[in-house]
Parts: C-alpha cells; sequence; structure tokens
C-alpha cells in the first residue's frame, strides 16, 4: 500500500476541516494526477462521515464527487480542471458543516431540513422558516414516537408515516411532493434513530 499523502510530500491532514491552506498545497502539487487521487479519497472519506447522519447531503456530495471522477475518466475534464471541481466540492462540504449553526438548527434538525429541502417547489412556497419549524417539530415527534423495532414492525413504520404526513399537511407541503418528501424523512429518520433508541 501507498501513503498517498506521503508520496505527495504532504502532512498528513485534519479530513475534517479541509482547509484553504490544504487545498492550496494540493491544487500546488506538481503530480495533478496524485492531487486528484489524494482529494478524491478525502472527499470520500468525509462523505463516509456524513452518511450515518445526514443521507440527502451525503448523498448529494456522492453524486457530485462521482460525476466529476466519470467525467475525468471519460477525459471531458483535464485533471487541472477535475482538481478545480473537487477543491470547490470540498469547500461547499466545508460550508455544509456550518450551514446548521447559521440556521439555528441541530445536527439532527438540519439532516431533516434537508429531507424536505430536496425538492425545490417546498422552498419557493413554504419559505425557510417554516421548514426549519417542521423540521424541529418531525426530530421530536420522531424522538417521541419511535421504538427499537419500528423499522421492521410495519404497525410502528404506519404510525411513523401518519405522523411525518400529518405534520407535512399542516404545513402545507405542497400535496404532489408529499409522498417524495415522507419517503425520505422516513430514510432518514431510520439512520437517525439507530442512536436514539440505544
Amino acid at each position: 500500500m501507498i501513503d498517498l499523502f506521503t508520496a505527495a510530500g504532504l502532512k498528513h491532514p485534519d479530513i475534517s476541516i479541509l482547509s484553504d491552506e490544504f487545498l492550496a498545497e494540493v491544487r500546488g502539487l506538481p503530480y495533478k494526477n496524485l492531487a486528484l487521487e489524494i482529494l478524491q479519497k478525502l472527499i470520500n472519506d468525509q462523505i463516509k462521515m456524513r452518511s450515518p447522519k445526514n443521507l440527502v447531503q451525503s448523498r448529494s456530495f456522492a453524486q457530485m464527487l462521482e460525476n466529476t471522477i466519470k467525467q475525468y475518466h471519460n477525459r471531458s475534464l483535464e485533471t487541472a480542471q477535475a482538481i478545480t471541481e473537487l477543491i470547490e466540492l470540498a469547500q461547499e462540504i466545508r460550508q455544509a458543516q456550518s450551514r446548521g449553526e447559521n440556521l439555528g438548527l441541530t445536527e439532527d434538525e438540519i439532516a431533516f431540513y434537508d429531507a424536505l429541502e430536496v425538492n425545490d417547489s417546498a422552498v419557493k412556497v413554504l419559505g425557510d422558516e417554516t421548514l426549519r419549524t417542521i423540521a424541529r417539530e418531525l426530530v421530536q415527534a420522531i424522538r417521541r414516537n419511535v421504538t427499537i423495532d419500528w423499522t421492521v414492525k410495519e404497525s410502528a413504520r404506519a404510525k411513523l408515516r401518519t405522523i411525518v404526513k400529518r405534520l407535512l399537511r399542516k404545513y402545507c407541503y405542497p400535496p404532489d411532493k408529499q409522498e417524495r418528501a415522507t419517503l425520505t424523512v422516513l430514510q432518514q429518520a431510520q439512520l437517525l434513530c439507530k442512536d436514539w433508541v440505544a
């Protein structure tokens, strides 16, 4: 096994930060293919760290990473362009970490907020404040009603599905988008509830 950081002559970074200084150092590496591999590994690690907490964000970032790498392998992007796109993605990931604080939401609430925000028309119709309120209420309602076996028992899943749908209707979430939002919220709940019932 080859340590990419040692081969590139870089210190091992704190991958939870992806600082501007480190990204500038990677951009300036003489071996562009190696720089691309380093960025791909770091971003992939960041996505894996997010996937147990925020389903929508991790899916979105994984898709963006996959698209960039696919374009690079298909020679639609040159190495320097791919590095630039990966650096931009790393910066987006870093900004996403502070997004919850900026919105006044906890880590769990931002995960549900993202699950609701998947639908652009919901954001336009309801507005940011209403989506934050729904996210907060979803966390409270799901925490109160989740049981250890809710993912196995159909009756427990149906109860949670009803709670989610009722909340969406209460705040006039676009009716044609409610089913998709409910499904995404329940998938997000399945990730977070492992910690809640333990």
